[in-house]
């Protein structure tokens, strides 16, 4: 069997376990529990950002976890993300102090810059105006982002959404550089490409969507259809006696990335967590190699005429 690590080294040294739970339209009532059947599973590795609007719950979930004393604080993995509204330098401390506070801790492991385009700060969240885009260079952002380092508020900093370009110039103009780029990566969107860039730069590449969105390809036309449906994938379920999801995250996980699967369905959380005990054939990885159609789930399209849009 391929030793597959269910940690991953990033370059302050800290160790990203490879699977940890998305938390992405986790809902009110749902997501704190989510967070406890997925620590209770053996996830150690959870995925927030200030825009799920969903920190205090999870923050709720972690403080009862923690006080109960079935995990340490130094054995979790705790990432958030400052979105677009928050990038001028000034705001970027204040804003994980927030999002500290709503998650009852003192520090997060990672804290990413969730896309470069920013917004104006008293704009709405997802405005429908370009009036509302911020001319703020995401270099800028980072700045601020070096300080939540400096105040021993963030363990490690990283973007999320960054192109080749992007990423290239936060290197050329950085104090601190990058531990991870987060991004979406599936069998539609395999990303092999921006991987293997960032992988030279030693920056590790968290994958989001790594399902595809299965329920939502299915309702939605002209929506990428999750390789979850595909009827060669089921039939290597059966194969492997694993889920059709199972078989995508073991798939995903051998291009040395980790992933953040959403789930608040007990069942599948931990099933999403059980990929590290069987191999894929070299004809079901050719397979899949072949699904990289390019289609893109979240394309942030609307603010496509942003100067920092990624996707162009």
């Amino acid at each position: 069997m391929t030793k597959i690590l269910s940690t991953l080294t990033l370059n302050t040294g800290q160790l990203m376990p490879v699977v940890g739970l998305g938390t992405y339209k986790s809902s009110s009532g749902e997501v704190g529990e989510a967070v406890k059947h997925a620590i209770q599973a053996g996830y150690r590795h959870i995925d927030c950002a200030w825009i799920y609007d969903n920190e205090a719950e999870i923050g709720n979930a972690l403080k009862e976890i923690l006080e109960e004393g079935s995990v340490k604080r130094e054995e979790l993995f705790i990432v958030t993300k400052l979105w677009n509204n928050f990038h001028s330098r000034g705001s970027v401390v204040k804003k994980l102090k927030e999002s500290l506070e709503a998650l009852c801790l003192t520090y997060v492991d990672l804290y990413l810059i969730h896309w470069p385009i920013g917004f104006k700060e008293e704009a709405d969240p997802l405005p429908n105006d370009p009036s509302a885009y911020s001319d703020v260079d995401y270099v800028e952002t980072w700045k601020g982002m070096e300080e939540c380092v400096d105040e021993g508020l963030a363990k490690s900093i990283g973007l999320s959404n960054f192109n080749e370009e992007q990423i290239t110039r936060v290197l050329e103009n950085c104090r601190i550089r990058p531990t991870v780029n987060q991004i979406e990566v599936n069998p539609n969107l395999n990303q092999k490409d921006l991987i293997q860039f960032c992988r030279e730069r030693d920056i590790v590449v968290t994958g989001y969507c790594p399902l595809g969105r299965a329920a939502q390809s299915q309702v939605t036309p002209g929506y990428p259809i999750s390789t979850l449906l595909d009827p060669k994938v089921i039939e290597m379920g059966k194969k492997y006696g694993k889920t059709p999801a199972q078989v995508v995250l073991r798939y995903l996980i051998s291009l040395d990335i980790s992933v953040i699967p959403k789930s608040v369905n007990k069942n599948r959380i931990q099933e999403n967590f059980e990929i590290f005990d069987f191999d894929l054939d070299a004809e079901d990885i050719s397979y899949l190699d072949s699904r990289n159609t390019g289609q893109r789930i979240a394309t942030l399209v609307a603010y496509k005429d942003h100067k920092y849009y990624p996707f162009r």
